[in-house]
């Protein structure tokens, strides 16, 4: 990989379209920081979460690291330094491994997989059409690219994980995941998870329709990628209260050297500029935008998209697209 290493001010060329006029409705969430220090990579230590017992709808989005046009070499092998996975709990499916293929179009294909064993019984199933799933742990959409199809959105059915990416550049032909985040009502059992029950796909619209257990219900649109962003549109059918947060990033940090997210960046209520910092020391606040994300390569997943979480409005009703002149 190359030694060039931009500061945030040239990551944060990537939030541009946040700078447009608040919408109406728009919010600021309450940011909390429930990371904690730890020695594994492989465990997600990061936890931010946003709270707000009005927020109806938002979007997520997934984009390249500002030094990815540098970048030669990706790294994305596991790290199982200092890691002790033998507490963790295990459960066998009622069912053999498997893969299953739900929809394919010349554009889109989705695919589910049931594996050997997941930390939590498989219980929610998924839906395409007339036809129902049970027992699937990773249900994942791929996207025809310029010259074949990339992996660009999965979800975790049995514990409400979420991972997103663009398509790769093209020079690098293939791009990590990194963070993954929870979209819903979100639970602590072990570890931050969301408890849903269904989860339906729509290919006309390429929506994720979701069935929670708490009798809530929200929906995650695919509204574009291509080779810098995804952007997901996310609604819910009522606010999530109680002081639960309904959005979270879920990720990792060792070190500014080992880390699949190091930096925070927010735009806070009534402030003139972006507050930046390092994520693990962010004491918490209120932000209308969020972005999470490195400016320094990482030896982990070194080509992993920052994640910004923004637009957080009451209304549920997407904002009037502008005329055309």
């Amino acid at each position: 990989m190359t030694r060039c290493l931009r500061p945030l001010a040239v990551s944060l060329a990537l939030l541009a379209s946040l700078t447009v006029a608040r919408a109406a409705g728009e919010v600021a969430v309450e940011v909390k920081n429930e990371s904690e220090p730890v020695l594994c990579a492989e465990k997600d230590n990061v936890t931010i979460k946003a709270i707000s017992p009005e927020v109806r709808r938002f979007q997520i989005e997934a984009a390249h690291p500002a030094y990815v046009a540098g970048l030669v070499r990706d790294n994305w092998d596991a790290d199982w330094t200092n890691c002790d996975m033998k507490g963790d709990p295990s459960f066998t499916p009622p069912t053999p491994p498997r893969r299953v293929t739900f929809y394919e179009s010349i554009d889109y294909w989705l695919v589910g997989y049931t594996f050997p064993s997941f930390w939590r019984p498989a219980e929610a199933t998924f839906r395409v059409g007339d036809r129902v799933e049970k027992n699937l742990h990773l249900v994942q959409l791929w996207k025809l690219g310029k010259d074949k199809s990339h992996e660009v959105l999965v979800v975790y059915p049995q514990d409400g994980n979420w991972r997103a990416r663009p398509l790769p550049p093209e020079h690098l032909g293939f791009s990590s995941y990194g963070s993954s985040f929870l979209f819903g009502p979100i639970e602590h059992e072990g570890r931050p998870v969301v408890n849903i029950r269904e989860i339906e796909f729509d290919p006309k619209t390429l929506t994720f329709k979701l069935n929670f257990k708490d009798g809530s219900s929200g929906s995650l649109k695919l509204d574009s990628v291509d080779e810098n962003r995804m952007v997901l549109d996310a609604v819910l059918d009522k606010p999530v209260t109680g002081g639960k947060g309904f959005l979270a990033l879920r990720s990792m940090y060792v070190t500014e050297f080992n880390n699949d997210v190091a930096r925070i960046a927010l735009r806070e209520p009534g402030a003139k500029g972006w507050r930046e910092e390092a994520l693990m020391s962010y004491p918490g606040g209120k932000a209308t935008d969020i972005w999470m994300g490195r400016t320094t390569h990482s030896r982990h997943n070194t080509s992993s998209p920052d994640m910004v979480f923004r637009r957080f409005s009451t209304d549920p009703n997407p904002p009037p697209k502008p005329e055309k002149k």
